[in-house]
């Protein structure tokens, strides 16, 4: 049992939970050096580069990306690419944790690494993850695995406790998909936010309905976060994954069982994105 019975009660309360040392050193030293070289590889690019299933760009650089200053903030996938990724996604203490809040069957749904290097002023508005992937039923996960440490200063993870239990809201905005709730709705809750933050290895477990954001990092320090999202094998995709790859729905603890459970819930249908990330549809809108 990773998670203790205080832990699995907050998750269930509050819509997050974290563990410690979710990988190994040895895994965290791996990530990030992988990490590290795609970095050095996005110095030679003024766009997004690479290319994912569907044709969408695997690689995202900050509007203010440049050679001298690299601005890399997103790579969708990157299991696709690296051996190591592949295996973190594949077996983490995260993951154990998660059959003791969704049960047994669980399956893989995509994955992205998310970075705010120094001086990229990456920012995230406040949006929830199921308004991009509906499934039939919420039992999803998001699991954030820190690559580095992550303190108050370098844009920590900011979710709402108990979000996961209000209302669904809206992402579209006059007619436009813009991958993030009102303004207003988050001027209300953002003041009751708790911050996520502790040592490169450690993972926050977070509802797939939780609201959540992030500040841009205003540290000299890097905050590079591997997001691997899992389901319950039985909650089966509404909409085409926003982040497809060739493991998507690979049962990665249990089995597979061929069910299908559904619960009652009603949302606009998602945009699906066009360019290489959200960042793009939140920065294009005027939400970032």
């Amino acid at each position: 049992m990773v998670l203790t019975e205080q832990q699995v009660e907050q998750y269930h309360e509050q819509g997050y939970v974290v563990v410690e040392n979710a990988i190994t050193p040895e895994q965290v030293a791996a990530l990030r050096a992988q990490f590290q070289q795609w970095v050095e590889d996005s110095r030679e690019h003024r766009k997004p580069f690479g290319e994912i299933m569907g044709g969408r760009a695997r690689f995202d650089m900050a509007p203010n990306h440049s050679a001298d200053q690299p601005g890399l903030r997103r790579v969708s996938s990157p299991q696709e690419i690296s051996a190591d990724y592949l295996a973190v996604m594949r077996d983490n203490r995260a993951l154990d944790a998660l059959t003791q809040l969704y049960g047994p069957n669980l399956k893989f749904n995509n994955a992205k690494i998310n970075s705010k290097l120094p001086g990229a002023n990456s920012e995230v508005k406040y949006h929830q993850d199921f308004l991009f992937e509906p499934h039939t039923n919420d039992d999803l996960a998001t699991v954030l695995i820190f690559l580095d440490d992550v303190g108050l200063e370098n844009g920590p993870l900011e979710v709402v406790p108990g979000s996961h239990k209000g209302p669904m809201y809206e992402h579209w905005h006059d007619g436009v998909f813009t991958g993030a709730i009102d303004d207003a709705i988050t001027a209300q809750h953002a003041p009751n936010a708790l911050l996520a933050t502790g040592l490169a290895g450690t993972a926050c477990i977070m509802h797939t309905r939780t609201l959540h954001g992030s500040a841009a990092n205003s540290s000299t320090q890097s905050r590079t976060v591997y997001i691997v999202e899992y389901a319950a094998e039985d909650a089966i995709p509404l909409i085409v994954n926003h982040i497809p790859s060739e493991q998507e729905g690979e049962v990665v603890r249990g089995q597979y069982t061929g069910r299908i459970r559904a619960t009652a819930f009603d949302m606009a249908e998602p945009e699906y994105p066009s360019d290489v990330s959200f960042f793009s549809q939140q920065e294009e809108h005027g939400k970032v």
